[in-house]
């Protein structure tokens, strides 16, 4: 019995020791990377998959690639964008364009053409810019 107490009372000692109350939140946040280029296929065929290579920017030596986030616009409109997240417990960061290139692999469950609308960043008026590339699939 004086052995669980004792080791009751470790665990409990350990759990809230382990939180802390003043914890200061995340330490990043995401944000979107721009692109610079795309490489797809010139064509697709039906029910095959393919990996797509895309060229990014990572602003500073304190943003790192997460990801991408690839959303359907409509049927056969994808919209690609490269996913960053940024350290903000880091005060020396260095402002420099790296480039730097990742992929992800797409599947072609439809016939029409799929145009992939690649993020590159917003433009002067705050608008969203885009490389778009129209992939046609062959007929079966």
């Amino acid at each position: 019995m004086k052995n669980k107490f004792l080791l009751l009372t470790l665990v409990i000692a350990f759990i809230s020791n382990g939180c802390s109350i003043d914890d200061d939140g995340p330490n990043f946040h995401f944000t979107a990377l721009k692109i610079v280029e795309a490489k797809v296929p010139e064509s697709f065929d039906l029910n095959k998959t393919y990996e797509i290579s895309v060229d990014y920017l990572r602003p500073n030596n304190c943003t790192y690639y997460e990801g991408f986030d690839v959303a359907k616009d409509s049927l056969t409109v994808r919209n690609v964008v490269a996913v960053g997240a940024v350290r903000s417990d880091i005060d020396d960061c260095k402002e420099e364009s790296i480039q730097e290139t990742a992929s992800f692999n797409f599947q072609v469950v439809y016939t029409d053409p799929y145009i992939f609308k690649f993020y590159t960043g917003n433009n002067s008026d705050g608008e969203a810019e885009y490389i778009e590339i129209t992939v046609p699939v062959n007929k079966p």
